[in-house]
């Protein structure tokens, strides 16, 4: 299930707990939270960064087949093409 990250909507007073984002699990298919649970204030979704599972082997030889390169740091601002 993913993690949605919600924030007191731009302009509006809200609490301690959402004038800092804070964050709740729900289903990709549930509606987004339309206010903050403690305080009743409007709040919105932010846009946040996912979370990629990393399997080292697998992203690396997928990252090459899609043509991306790799570079591993030799050095003080010196970088080597790994692949």
């Amino acid at each position: 299930m993913p993690i949605y990250e919600y924030r007191v909507r731009e302009g509006t007073a809200g609490c301690d707990y959402c004038s800092r984002p804070f964050e709740v699990m729900q289903r990709i298919s549930d509606p987004p939270v339309a206010t903050c649970p403690k305080c009743g204030a409007p709040v919105a979704r932010l846009i946040s960064r996912i979370s990629i599972g990393y399997s080292k082997t697998g992203f690396d030889r997928r990252a090459k087949e899609a043509g991306f390169t790799k570079l591993q740091r030799i050095g003080k601002g010196e970088y080597e093409k790994k692949y």
